[in-house]
């Protein structure tokens, strides 16, 4: 292990750009129920399991199981309309240069494990991961640090020498959650509510893994 330190990646959002994607899907599924909804409704679901989500607010669809909405969100999902999943090249720039140096790199993700395994082919890394956690490997998603301390585990790392690599708030907090430093990245929320991560970047390529420390936090 390159200094004794390790990354862990976030999938959506971090090393793909879905997210247009994913809230395009869950508006569809919020409209076919007759469920009011703003932006911010749609931005709770962003970087969590769904029923974490729908389990803190059973409001939003009363009385249907997670089983018949997953099916209507598979559905939904399959419709041609949707925007496009990319690739994001710096991501990949990114965590290719980590590997080329020795630092062993896991994935923590909301999302199941065939998307998963499918994006990190997309993005063209998926020989690079060592692991990956996704929702079907912890009983509490994102913000619990469930996810993040199992990726550490993964690789035998000391949580207080593993840097995340999110952008999302449930994200970020999971990280810091679990003792970890937290880069986060703008692809899909606003710097003013990704603040308490410990850098923020519009690029993973403008991180010096360097001169942010070894526990990820940039030096004071």
């Amino acid at each position: 292990m390159a200094g004794g330190r390790a990354a862990l990646f976030d999938l959506d959002g971090t090393l793909i750009n879905s997210e247009p994607r994913s809230m395009a899907v869950w508006s569809r599924l919020l409209d076919a129920h007759n469920v009011p909804y703003d932006e911010a409704t749609l931005h709770r679901f962003m970087g969590r399991r769904g029923p974490d989500v729908i389990a803190e607010d059973p409001s939003l669809f009363p009385g249907v199981s997670w089983d018949v909405l997953l099916s209507e969100l598979q559905q939904i999902g399959s419709a041609p309309d949707l925007p496009p999943v990319r690739p994001l090249p710096e991501s990949a720039e990114f965590v290719r240069a980590l590997h080329a140096r020795g630092v062993p790199i896991a994935l923590v993700t909301s999302a199941g494990p065939e998307w998963a395994h499918a994006a990190l082919h997309m993005v063209g890394v998926a020989e690079l991961f060592t692991g990956v956690i996704t929702a079907a490997d912890v009983r509490r998603g994102k913000p619990d640090p469930e996810g993040y301390l199992a990726g550490a585990r993964l690789l035998g790392a000391d949580p207080a020498r593993t840097t995340v690599f999110e952008d999302t708030p449930a994200g970020v907090e999971a990280g810091l959650r679990a003792g970890m430093g937290v880069v986060a990245i703008t692809t899909t929320h606003v710097p003013a509510v990704l603040q308490k991560a410990d850098l923020i970047v519009d690029h993973l390529t403008e991180v010096d893994w360097d001169g942010i420390g070894p526990s990820g936090r940039a030096p004071e």
